[in-house]
């Protein structure tokens, strides 16, 4: 590559890049484990029928406010991998986050895997095996080479996810915008019983607590933000397009309220997109395929960089674009094994610890350490200026 191609900056080197950018990797990165299946949205707000949305108010807040912090601290002290990162908000106990960081990856990569491999199977009648291996070679050749692809693979694959979901979101909520309606109207909240506003608000939390694993996956992005008010902007655009994919979930959700075919169904989309014909559930399957690969790439992406910035510490030379590919594909693949030998079954009863153990090391830090730290920084900053002054 000449001189002159390395100076040239691109469209992702401008304000998309500092603004933009950062937001699109949280959440192509969050869709896969977070709204493939609307499982999810079932379980974190729709449940509760005509004041689910006060979930989605939390998960939206909270998703907002945890990208601006940790973008901010990320930039403040350059911590672009989650070991830097992470060691300026807990020191030297950063290393229950590397555990709990990679058991919740391996485990969410296992539970898409498993559904997506049959989703694929079902709806494209590609076998599970082909499917899942071919999405493997695909995340496998991503991290081959590197940050420039993974950034614009996930952009352009973000745009053509949400596009997908707003297809899927109109079709359905067009068709029975009655029924969500008469569900608001009557306060219609009998798919659960005995529950209080807090409660919603805490399983709101809760979902945010589960997706903090997917955070990391955005901090080499950081590379390119030059002031908190890139941060403050880039951390709102991150909290719209996170939670935007959910809302558009749950109303489609509530035209079916309380039906125990949508409701309790594994795949409630599916459910939600019987009887819309066939194209319909090719593209939900080409879809839900699609954020396996964007939701793998990005946690793979991020322990890589881990791996790189370790390396680099001991003097090392960082892994080479064939070993990062190799990692990618050995890790995705060890996820799909673990899948299929009911190991998953003994990792799921663990996934709530999981998710209260990323609260405790990654999202109190964040929301306690992290303020402080920037108001330090801000305030040695101005004494600085003052002294010059």
């Amino acid at each position: 590559m000449s001189e002159q191609t390395q100076g040239k900056k691109s469209f992702f080197d401008g304000n998309f890049g500092r603004f933009i950018l950062p937001a699109i990797i949280l959440q192509s990165t969050l869709i896969g484990g977070g709204y493939a299946t609307g499982r999810e949205i079932v379980a974190y707000g729709a449940k509760f029928g005509s004041l689910g949305w006060i979930a989605g108010l939390a998960i939206f807040l909270g998703f907002g406010l945890m990208a601006f912090l940790m973008f901010e601290v990320a930039r403040i002290f350059r911590a672009y991998d989650y070991k830097s990162m992470v060691k300026n908000l807990i020191g030297p106990f950063w290393f229950l986050f590397d555990i709990i960081y990679l058991l919740l990856a391996v485990l969410i990569i296992s539970i898409m895997a498993a559904a997506t491999g049959s989703i694929v199977e079902s709806t494209l009648g590609i076998n599970y095996w082909i499917g899942v291996v071919g999405i493997a070679v695909i995340v496998g050749i991503l991290n081959l080479y590197g940050e420039r692809l993974i950034e614009r693979f996930e952009t352009y694959g973000t745009i053509a996810l949400m596009i997908g979901y707003i297809i899927f979101g109109i079709m359905v909520i067009s068709t029975t915008w009655d029924d969500a309606m008469q569900v608001f109207a009557s306060g219609n909240t009998s798919y659960v019983s005995d529950f209080s506003i807090w409660a919603i608000i805490w399983s709101g939390i809760i979902y945010v607590g589960y997706n903090l694993a997917v955070y990391p996956a955005a901090l080499f992005t950081v590379k390119r933000q030059k002031s908190i008010k890139d941060t403050v902007v880039s951390g709102l655009v991150a909290g719209v397009l996170m939670t935007l994919p959910w809302f558009l979930t749950y109303f489609a959700l509530m035209g079916f309220y309380p039906s125990e075919d949508v409701f309790g169904a594994e795949i409630p989309w599916l459910q939600m997109l019987d009887g819309y014909g066939t194209w319909v559930v090719v593209l939900f399957g080409i879809v839900v395929g699609w954020t396996l690969v964007e939701t793998a790439t990005g946690m793979i992406h991020a322990f890589l960089e881990r791996l790189d910035n370790n390396l680099e510490e001991l003097g090392k030379k960082k892994l080479t674009k064939k070993q990062s590919g190799l990692v990618a594909f050995i890790t995705l693949a060890a996820s799909v094994l673990l899948a299929e030998v009911g190991i998953m079954d003994l990792v799921s009863k663990g996934y709530t610890a999981l998710g209260y153990g990323m609260l405790i090391v990654f999202g109190l830090p964040l929301i306690t350490v992290g303020p402080y730290k920037i108001y330090k920084h801000f305030k040695e900053k101005k004494q600085k200026a003052d002294t010059v002054a």
